[in-house]
């Protein structure tokens, strides 16, 4: 069903199932899959694909041009995937052609009232951010990570998977993979243990990286502390993907406990 009060341009492709509500404006370059739900007061514009049972909430603006003054108008992208709930006042833009050209958003993400997703960000599936949080360009954020209120995530940051941000915390640092994050400057905080129990994790495997993340951190020099870490956690596929991580080509420093 679509409102008479919305306005839809011709050349927009919407699934015959999708729900649009009153003063909606849809612009030509969006597509729009199977039972979607568009609230009232929604801006979906851009080069702009919405996959299928999402839920678009009042106010929110999708596809809106990337805050980057070195853009000047250049055909970008924008593609959100399946299930995701976009609350009120929530903003997602298109990338740039200096960032790859796209936006990416997957799969059950919960997108929280006033939440910003700027241009060129990579975010997974089954994410939460919360109200508030803002994302700057070129992030990178793993599957199942929760991001706290009011964050504030800076340009070309990875958030690994299963990582945990508190509230009002300045991410300026990568955060490894099932890390807890939290500070005016991020700093690590231990493992989110209870997180990896709720996905039903071997209680082995949890203490294999509990013990990994100890004789990664004891010290400041993270090079050397990898290079001497025993052989035997690298059996551990937890302790393998926080590996990978650090280890992968990064412009960010790899966020580290605070050491007194």
């Amino acid at each position: 069903m679509i409102h008479k009060t919305a306005i839809i341009h011709p050349d927009a492709k919407i699934s015959q199932s999708v729900e649009i509500g009153p003063y909606t404006v849809i612009g030509p370059n969006v597509e729009i899959g199977d039972n979607v739900v568009i609230q009232s007061h929604v801006n979906v514009t851009g080069c702009t694909q919405i996959g299928k049972n999402n839920n678009i909430y009042p106010f929110a603006s999708i596809g809106s041009d990337p805050q980057d003054m070195k853009y000047k108008g250049e055909k970008t992208k924008l593609k959100i995937g399946d299930g995701n709930t976009i609350r009120e006042y929530s903003t997602i833009n298109t990338g740039t052609s200096q960032g790859g050209g796209i936006t990416k958003v997957g799969n059950n993400n919960l997108i929280m009232i006033s939440s910003h997703i700027a241009h060129d960000c990579i975010i997974g599936n089954n994410i939460v951010i919360a109200n508030s949080a803002a994302i700057a360009g070129h992030a990178q954020i793993d599957d199942h990570v929760i991001i706290g209120g009011k964050c504030g995530i800076q340009q070309f940051t990875r958030i690994g998977k299963m990582a945990m941000i508190g509230g009002m915390t300045g991410v300026s640092r990568d955060v490894i993979p099932y890390g807890l994050s939290t500070g005016n400057r991020n700093y690590l905080n231990g493992i989110n243990i209870v997180g990896l129990r709720r996905r039903n994790v071997p209680n082995k495997d949890i203490i294999g990286l509990t013990e990994a993340y100890k004789d990664i951190f004891k010290t400041e020099n993270l090079n050397e502390n990898l290079n001497r870490l025993n052989g035997q956690f690298k059996e551990n596929l937890l302790v393998n993907e926080v590996l990978e991580f650090i280890n992968k080509g990064k412009k960010r420093p790899i966020c580290t406990p605070y050491l007194k």
